[in-house]
């Protein structure tokens, strides 16, 4: 099999061999020079003003190059000339699929996309290839050709595709595949399939295995079931990364758990987006920055990953309790028909989540959600208006116009 790590041609990408030249070149020409460019060489190490010279797909000169003649000559002057970026959380999995050109990133200097966050596109059963291209692929009228992960991958290499591509393998997925959207443990026979198709997915190019643990039916896995599929990953030098179980009223406990996780797998850890959902849990941010130190001074390797502003993005699903979702989609439309159930989840709502990670709550107002998106045609006109707004339209509350909108979106 073909690496499924895809290697693609960009100017100033991941590319191949990077071989640097200090001072002047002693080569005289290059394919390519970009000159004059402030340079961050990813090293850490302080930006410079210098010149890059490129030959075919391989940076082969950086310093002066003033002297050098080239077929084609950049001028960066003014400009930041830095190696791409990547992006350790993309859900480009099904969009690539659609159109491999990635423009919308690749013009943000993005060039390495890493998928799977708790969800991957393998391994799927047949029921998962179903609901995938009902989910995702009905509109374009695409069939999912693969099974595995690293079958996907390689189906993505040979449509053509223009960012290097890598991907976790996802625990929800492996759940799906073994048991289904049923809140409960697995089996032995289960875990014990889980723990091979992890293995497999592994040998097939996975980077680890990931967990997105406050969403159904991740929330259903219990840490165990996790340590026993990260001992299968960790055999293989892969890695664990994970959606805190919580990342609010329970994030230190989050914490914890992932830490847990890292030791008792003797696996690499890293920790997803770290952030803290609602004002009234910012103040413990420091004690979880200690907790992260004390298991890297004992020689765990842990890291994390974030980005700097105050918002997240998420389903609408996300604002009930993980109990309406036990059995999926069409058991949450069922229990959302009955006016008893409607009552006590909109109560659930406006309270902090016993068990649960409430999001609608950690918001503080419905007028701090704001909808992004919809599947349903008819709902897109309300993309950019607020929960609050849409209530206030529709004349009910913030809870049950949220729960409505699930249902209508099919989402």
């Amino acid at each position: 099999m073909k690496n499924n790590n895809i290697k693609l041609i960009q100017i100033i990408s991941i590319l191949i061999v990077i071989v640097t030249t200090w001072g002047c070149s002693s080569q005289d020409s290059y394919d390519v020079i970009i000159k004059n460019g402030q340079i961050i060489d990813g090293s850490g190490s302080v930006s410079f003003e210098g010149d890059i010279g490129i030959n075919a797909d391989t940076i082969a000169a950086i310093g002066n190059l003033k002297n050098a003649k080239a077929t084609q000559v950049i001028d960066a002057s003014g400009l930041v000339v830095a190696p791409g970026f990547i992006n350790m959380l993309s859900w480009a999995g099904e969009t690539l699929i659609v159109d491999g050109n990635a423009e919308s990133d690749i013009r943000q200097g993005v060039t390495l996309e890493v998928l799977g966050e708790g969800w991957s596109m393998g391994p799927l059963n047949d029921k998962m290839k179903a609901d995938t291209e009902m989910a995702y692929f009905s509109q374009f009228d695409i069939d999912i050709q693969w099974t595995t992960l690293g079958e996907y991958l390689q189906y993505l290499e040979d449509n053509g595709v223009s960012v290097n591509v890598s991907s976790f393998v996802g625990a929800t997925t492996l759940r799906l595949h073994e048991i289904g959207e049923i809140d409960r443990e697995p089996t032995m026979e289960e875990l014990s399939r889980m723990k091979q198709l992890a293995a497999e997915a592994m040998e097939e190019g996975a980077m680890g295995i990931s967990t997105s643990l406050i969403y159904a039916p991740a929330s259903f896995s219990k840490t165990d079931e996790l340590i026993e599929l990260c001992k299968s990953v960790s055999e293989y030098n892969g890695m664990y990364i994970s959606h805190l179980r919580s990342e609010g009223d329970r994030w230190l406990e989050g914490i914890d758990e992932l830490i847990q996780i890292a030791r008792e797998a003797n696996i690499d850890a890293e920790i997803y987006h770290l952030k803290l959902a609602g004002k009234h849990n910012w103040y413990k941010y420091d004690a979880g920055i200690r907790k992260i130190d004390s298991a890297r001074n004992a020689g765990l390797k842990i890291t994390t990953d974030m980005y700097n502003y105050t918002a997240g993005a998420t389903g609408l699903n996300a604002s009930i309790p993980r109990w309406v979702e036990d059995g999926g989609y069409k058991e949450l439309v069922r229990r959302l028909q009955i006016p008893e159930i409607r009552k006590k989840v909109a109560e659930e709502m406006k309270k902090k989540g016993e068990g649960w990670e409430n999001l609608y709550f950690a918001a503080g107002n419905p007028d701090n959600i704001v909808f992004s998106s919809f599947n349903n045609d008819s709902l897109k006109y309300l993309i950019g208006k607020s929960l609050g707004d849409v209530a206030k339209i529709r004349g009910c509350s913030p809870e049950e116009t949220a729960m409505d909108l699930i249902v209508q979106d099919g989402s």
